[in-house]
């Protein structure tokens, strides 16, 4: 595992500058701002800002720390917060907000934070994540090599450091700042092993680790992608049974999955127009789908009017992010930092194609791990992800909530998740979503009850509300 760290960052005591909240939707609320070396290698080189939203504990006197919020990568988890926040998060939320001080910070070159930006498109038109041959395949590469070039010239040395472990150190950097003996983490995903990691680069630091949708990097990166296919197509062959029930799907009655198939070849052969942008082909599509699975009761709804919208001739409900907290840009940038480059060569890259394509027949092995993975062939920065899969023994007992069904996240990958933090539990919710707390009054009395007692629930329990 990584070595620990046990002296302080420099720079850190120089504070945060706090501020009323002008944004009205924080009204009373503090937003403030942190400054933090580019490169922790030259902590006293170019520095960037890191944006922050802080919500005061709702009891003062039984006050009990600070809990960080975290969302996945390339998403703000201050933008998450305001999605929490209108729906009733300090009201719902119990202990988590009455005893804590809740903090929202977005990641560099996340969000608000030093936001990184590319003109080149991530995908150009022309340019497939599932080549075919060889002249594909170096078009691919050529393209991937051209966008990175162009996110440094705009961006500087902080493309090249915006990976899990330089925002670990400025977690860090954040602890002291506040001036807490120990963090809360409420990690969502990808920033499930961003806890892990700061958890091993300072031990001790950690009072809880609440892992939402635990990722599983014990695995190799394309191992992760694969594992990842299988749980999106089981994803979508749940809203598919769903469509065929369900009065909120527009296509109430279809085989919804020789529809979307239908659609994908249609578009593959002629590109879908959209309000607003190039047209979508069929893999523009399929890459689009998988974020929409996330959410039952959110995305489902909408994915299925974007189906039939686009069997109309206007495939403009996948061409933006269902997630209104993701920057896809931003999650690619600091995923080639973070992915071991596991494809070098057009057959490898074939080989993987294949296998990905016999895990999901209907989305083809379109998920964010594949992008991770054939996005960043030929990418001009080199990877450095965090070590993974060691015990982290001086890590804090996590309590890792995980769906039965998730379209990013296995079941089995919160087991991984557990195993590397002695004393941890998986708490299963029976369903298909992420970001539970709000949404299973079980998953919050368990939540709570752990971060004010340090008591996780019984081994094995579920929740099924």
């Amino acid at each position: 595992m990584l070595a620990p760290v046990l002296a302080a960052p420099a720079q850190a005591a120089q504070g945060i500058a706090w501020r009323a909240c002008a944004d009205a939707e924080f009204a009373g609320l503090q937003c403030g701002t942190m400054r933090v070396p580019v490169e922790w290698s030259t902590p006293r080189g170019a520095q960037i800002e890191l944006a922050l939203v802080r919500r005061a504990a709702g009891d003062p006197a039984r006050r009990q720390g600070t809990l960080v919020l975290n969302n996945g990568a390339g998403r703000s988890a201050i933008e998450q917060l305001r999605l929490a926040m209108r729906s009733g998060f300090p009201e719902l939320a119990g202990a988590m907000t009455q005893r804590f001080d809740i903090v929202a910070i977005d990641p560099r070159g996340v969000g608000h934070s030093a936001p990184v930006r590319c003109a080149v498109p991530m995908k150009g038109e022309g340019v497939t994540h599932f080549p075919q041959d060889r002249g594909a395949f170096r078009r691919l590469a050529e393209h991937n090599r051209g966008f990175g070039e162009d996110c440094l010239r705009r961006n500087g040395p902080l493309v090249a450091n915006v990976d899990s472990v330089s925002a670990a150190r400025d977690f860090e950097a954040l602890r002291v700042k506040l001036g807490e003996r120990q963090l809360n983490w409420y990690g969502i995903m990808h920033s499930t092993l961003l806890g892990r990691t700061y958890a091993a680069l300072f031990p001790g630091r950690l009072r809880t680790l609440n892992a939402d949708t635990a990722l599983d990097d014990t695995v190799s990166p394309l191992d992760q992608a694969l594992n990842e296919a299988s749980a999106a197509e089981d994803s979508f062959d749940r809203f598919a049974a769903w469509c065929g029930t369900d009065d909120r799907c527009a296509l109430k009655g279809h085989d919804v999955g020789a529809e979307y198939d239908a659609l994908v070849a249609r578009a593959d052969r002629e590109p879908i127009p959209v309000e607003d942008g190039r047209p979508l082909t069929g893999e523009d599509i399929r890459e689009a789908t998988q974020e929409s699975l996330d959410l039952k009761g959110f995305f489902w709804p909408r994915l299925a009017g974007a189906i039939a919208k686009a069997r109309g001739g206007d495939a403009s409900g996948f061409a933006t992010a269902a997630d209104r907290t993701l920057d896809r840009v931003q999650e690619q940038v600091g995923g080639c930092l973070d992915t071991h480059r596991q494809i070098r060569t057009f057959k490898q890259a074939e080989r993987a194609q294949k296998a990905l394509k016999a895990r999901s027949p209907h989305l083809g092995g379109a998920v964010s791990g594949w992008a991770k993975l054939i996005g960043c062939v030929g990418w001009p920065v080199p990877a450095k992800p965090a070590r993974a899969g060691g015990r982290v023994p001086q890590g804090p007992k996590a309590l890792v909530v995980q769906s039965t069904h998730q379209a990013h996240a296995p079941h089995s990958a919160g087991r991984a998740f557990a195993g590397q933090l002695p004393g941890s539990v998986v708490l299963s919710r029976e369903g298909d979503d992420y970001s539970m707390f709000l949404s299973s009054a079980c998953v919050r009395d368990a939540t709570n009850q752990y971060l004010t007692d340090l008591v996780l629930p019984a081994p094995g329990t579920v929740c099924t509300d």
